[in-house]
């Protein structure tokens, strides 16, 4: 007998800067459940190797840990901590590949929805420039959109998100369309 998927999985997908860490924060207490990051993926090899936290040793053990590992190496590390999560919806942030989201899509079926987080290129360079914590140039900024796109395949799955929030205005525009996702979504 096949088993069936426990869990609902909302993974919300956008370029640095769109503002998935202000959707998944602002889902998180709306819908009270834990939230997976693939960033801590390449944070806990960079403990592991005892390096800064910036963006050329971010960079060097993301391309790292793909190269040794697979493409599909961080989507089977986040896939066995939600397998460890006794809550049946869980936020995703930061799937980045196309082989990342046809792995969620084939292990998840139906209890698999994304949600696309869009913002302008000048103004998600803006916040990525003001940003507290590991700020980037607008040319840093710029290069690793190239890079998640050209190397990640990163737009796949943007572009064939089940939903697509415009983040281009105030944070009451933004909340409304969570809103109205969330709800749909958990209908």
């Amino acid at each position: 007998m096949a088993k069936i998927n426990k869990h609902k999985i909302i993974a919300i997908l956008g370029l640095p800067g769109s503002g998935k860490s202000v959707v998944i924060n602002y889902l998180t207490k709306k819908l009270e459940c834990p939230k997976v990051y693939f960033g801590d993926v390449t944070f806990d090899e960079m403990k592991a190797r005892g390096l800064e936290i910036n963006e050329k040793n971010e960079k060097s053990v993301r391309e790292d840990l793909r190269k040794k590992h697979g493409i599909d190496y961080y989507a089977k590390k986040i896939i066995k901590k939600i397998d460890n999560i006794n809550e049946h919806t869980i936020l995703v942030e930061s799937l980045y590949s196309w082989t990342e989201y046809l792995i969620f899509r084939e292990k998840f079926k139906n209890n698999f929805q994304t949600i696309a987080v869009y913002s302008s290129p000048k103004t998600r360079y803006a916040r990525l420039k003001n940003r507290p914590e590991r700020p980037l140039t607008a040319k840093i900024a710029q290069s690793r959109d190239y890079a998640q796109i050209e190397n990640l395949q990163q737009a796949g799955p943007i572009a064939m998100a089940d939903y697509t929030i415009d983040n281009n205005d105030k944070l009451d525009k933004l909340y409304k369309q969570i809103d109205k996702i969330a709800e749909e979504i958990l209908k």
